[in-house]
């Protein structure tokens, strides 16, 4: 399979309110088996990206007002989120997003009733989750919304995984969670990769984190693409971290500002 046939997203500019321009000429490429880091400050436009991809822009008076992003061969503005996720691309909302008054276990089955598998499909697919979180498997009958923030983020990762994707788009995973189980769910991605053949397309701020596992990485500031390459390219770059997403780090509003540039 080529590169064109995975995912491609040519030229892109989002709209919100036919007024608030966030993303501006932004092109990125995920090559499929690949991990791809997405970086940025906050407002940079990482998960207006992201949201792009996976046709849920309008969910927030948003859209696509020029460009194209193509899934295989196919472009997605002709395909609903559903779709998408029928045809193997699926997201993972930043904020885990899981139902807290059910169990982890329900949690989990919600994601494989998508491909209305039968019984026996359905119990193996849960079995394949657990060998790679058994934390879940030890709370599977705990309520979601009295697990930790790193449970839940498995959980959403678990439940995302039993749709049985071949892309998966994961916005901030790392965020608001200590450092040893940012570490745990990085290495579960790098063996979803490695052993599962999963390509991600992951939005970060985590830099450290982050371009230790992926393949490839673009930089966004201001809905632009500022920089991009490989990991190794970008992790040697110093103006990565202290220019692109130095401001972030010190907390600074103007980096937690979203893009506003008025359209005329």
């Amino acid at each position: 399979m080529t590169t064109s046939q995975f995912l491609d997203v040519d030229n892109i500019e989002v709209l919100y309110g036919h007024a608030i321009l966030a993303l501006r000429g932004v092109s990125l490429r995920v090559e499929q088996g690949s991990i791809v880091a997405l970086l940025g400050a906050n407002g940079a436009g990482k998960t207006t990206t992201l949201k792009a991809i996976s046709n849920l822009l309008a969910s927030e008076r948003g859209h696509l007002s020029s460009g194209a992003i193509s899934w295989r061969g196919e472009v997605t503005s002709r395909l609903d989120p559903a779709d998408l996720v029928a045809k193997g691309l699926v997201q993972v909302l930043e904020g885990r997003r899981v139902f807290p008054q059910l169990t982890v276990e329900e949690n989990l089955l919600s994601g494989g009733f998508v491909r209305r598998p039968s019984r026996r499909a359905l119990a193996e697919d849960l079995d394949r989750i657990y060998s790679w979180f058994p934390r879940l498997k030890q709370r599977r009958r705990a309520r979601c919304g009295l697990t930790s923030g790193g449970e839940q983020q498995m959980v959403a990762i678990g439940r995302a995984l039993m749709t049985r994707p071949t892309l998966m788009l994961l916005d901030e995973p790392s965020m608001g969670l200590a450092p040893m189980i940012v570490e745990e769910i990085f290495h579960i991605i790098r063996d979803l990769n490695r052993n599962e053949g999963v390509s991600f397309l992951l939005a970060e701020q985590n830099t450290h984190h982050v371009l230790q596992f992926a393949d490839h990485g673009y930089v966004l500031e201001n809905g632009r693409v500022a920089a991009s390459g490989t990991a190794a390219e970008l992790a040697e770059r110093d103006d990565v971290a202290e220019f692109y997403l130095g401001a972030a780090a010190t907390g600074t509003a103007a980096a937690a500002e979203p893009v506003q540039t008025s359209v005329t």
